[in-house]
C-alpha cells in the first residue's frame, strides 16, 4: 500500500479540483473503523494516516474532502449505520409532535441528518471564506417533476445551515427551481443530469438567476453552483450499449467510458469558454476499463488538471485505496484537455443516444424528463426514499404500541 492514495495524487496535480465525500459525514468514523478492521495489520498505520487527512477537524484547510453530497437514499445509510440512535431521534420528534405523520417524520429525520452533517463541515466553510465546506441536501426524489413541492422543500433544506447547498434534479421543472433559488442567493447542485443539453441549460438558468439576484441586491457571498454529471449512469444505467446495438454497433467497456468522458470534457470546456459561474461535478465513477490485461481508472486518469468537483462514495474510495495496480496509474498533466480518440468519437456519433447527449442542443428541455438515465435514476432514488419513509413508519408504530 502506498503512502498517498490516488485521489491525493490527483488533487496534487489539479489546482482547483475538490474531492467531496458522497454520503452523510456522520458515517465516516464507522466506515474508517470497519475498513481498518478488514485491513492487513501492516497496512493499518498508512490507512489511519490517510483517513486522518481525508477529514481533519483540527486541520480543515488541508484536509482532502472539501465538501459533501447527500440525498435521501444516501442518508438512509446514516440511519442504517446507527439504527438505535435514529430511533431515539425519531422518538424525540414524535414526543414533540404527537400528531406527526409518517411523511413529516421522514422529512424531520432527513433534515436532522443534513444538519448534523453540515455542522461537521462548518469549520471548513468558514475557514475558506464560504467557498468550500458545503453539504448538498436533496429535495424529495419522488417530487422530481413537481416544481412547487421542490421549491418549498429547497427553502426548508437551505434554512438548516449556512453551508447547505440544495440538490435539484435536472428535470424541466427542476431548472425553473434552480433559477428561482439562484435568484434568492441559495446555492444549488443540479443532480439527475447526464448530458450536454442539461448542463448547458442549467448554466444558462443559473446566469439568469444571478442577474435577478444582483438586480435585487441579494447577498451572493455564500452562493455556489455545481452541475453534476452522473457519468456511469449515462453509460451503464441509461443503456448506451443497447442503444448502440439498435444501430448494429457493439461498444466495448473502453468505448462506453470514452463516451462518458467525451461529454464531461466537453461540458468543462463549455463552461470555461462561456465564463459561466457554475462548476462541473463528476460523480457515478467507475474503475476500468481493462487495457492490455491491466485495470485502469479512466474516470480519474482523464481529469488531471480539471478545475472541478469530484464526489466519491465510500465504496469507490475503498476501491481506490485497494486498487492493485496503483503503481501503473501514472497521471499525465492536464489530461482534461486531451480529446478522446477521433475514431472512437466517430463511432459514438453514429449512436443517436450519444450524439444527442454530446450536442448542447441535442435535447429540448421538454425532453429532459423522459431521458432513459433520468427516468431510471429517479425511480431508483424514489424507491430508496420509500425505505427511509418505512423507517419513519416503523418508529411511529413502535411509539403507538408503547402508549397502549
Amino acid at each position: 500500500m502506498q503512502k498517498h492514495n490516488l485521489l491525493e495524487k490527483l488533487v496534487a496535480l489539479s489546482p482547483g479540483m475538490e474531492i467531496w465525500w458522497d454520503s452523510s459525514p456522520i458515517i465516516f468514523d464507522n466506515w474508517c473503523t470497519t475498513f481498518l478492521e478488514k485491513a492487513a495489520e501492516t497496512d493499518r498505520p498508512l490507512l489511519e494516516a490517510q483517513f486522518a487527512r481525508m477529514y481533519a477537524p483540527d486541520n480543515v484547510t488541508n484536509q482532502l474532502f472539501r465538501g459533501v453530497t447527500t440525498n435521501p437514499p444516501l442518508s438512509l445509510q446514516a440511519i442504517e449505520d446507527d439504527v438505535d440512535r435514529w430511533k431515539s431521534i425519531a422518538r424525540s420528534f414524535i414526543e414533540e409532535s404527537p400528531d406527526i405523520t409518517i411523511e413529516e417524520l421522514f422529512w424531520k429525520n432527513y433534515l436532522e441528518i443534513v444538519r448534523l452533517g453540515s455542522e461537521m463541515y462548518l469549520p471548513l466553510f468558514e475557514a475558506s471564506g464560504y467557498r468550500e465546506g458545503y453539504l448538498s441536501g436533496q429535495t424529495d426524489p419522488r417530487d422530481a417533476f413537481n416544481g412547487e413541492a421542490m421549491l418549498k422543500q429547497a427553502r426548508e433544506i437551505a434554512a438548516v445551515n449556512d453551508n447547505v447547498m440544495v440538490k435539484i434534479p435536472g428535470t424541466r421543472e427542476g431548472y425553473d427551481v434552480i433559477e428561482e433559488l439562484t435568484a434568492l442567493g441559495i446555492p444549488t447542485n443540479n443532480t439527475l443530469s447526464f448530458h450536454m443539453p442539461q448542463f448547458a441549460h442549467c448554466a444558462e438558468r443559473v446566469e439568469k438567476g444571478l442577474v435577478r439576484a444582483r438586480r435585487d441586491g441579494i447577498d451572493l457571498s455564500r452562493w455556489r453552483s455545481v452541475i453534476t454529471a452522473m457519468e456511469s449512469r449515462f453509460g451503464d444505467l441509461g443503456g448506451l450499449r443497447d442503444h448502440a446495438r439498435e444501430q448494429g454497433i457493439e461498444l466495448s467497456e473502453a468505448e462506453v467510458r470514452w463516451a462518458e468522458l467525451a461529454i464531461f470534457k466537453k461540458a468543462c470546456h463549455y463552461l470555461r469558454k462561456n465564463r459561466y459561474h457554475s462548476k462541473m461535478l463528476s460523480c457515478s465513477l467507475r474503475l476500468g476499463p481493462e487495457i492490455e490485461g491491466r485495470k485502469r481508472i479512466w474516470h480519474l486518469e482523464e481529469k488531471v488538471g480539471a478545475e472541478i468537483v469530484m464526489t466519491c462514495p465510500p465504496g469507490f474510495i475503498a476501491d481506490i485505496i485497494n486498487f492493485e495496480n496503483q503503481e501503473a496509474i501514472d497521471f499525465e498533466p492536464n489530461t482534461i484537455d486531451r480529446p478522446i480518440p477521433d475514431e472512437v468519437l466517430e463511432k459514438l456519433m453514429k449512436v443517436p443516444y450519444f450524439a444527442k447527449a454530446y450536442d448542447e442542443y441535442g435535447y429540448d428541455p421538454l425532453e429532459f424528463d423522459s431521458h432513459p438515465a433520468l427516468v431510471k435514476t429517479a425511480e431508483q432514488f424514489a424507491a430508496a426514499t420509500e425505505k427511509a419513509v418505512a423507517f419513519a413508519a416503523g418508529c411511529l408504530e413502535e411509539a403507538k404500541k408503547e402508549k397502549v
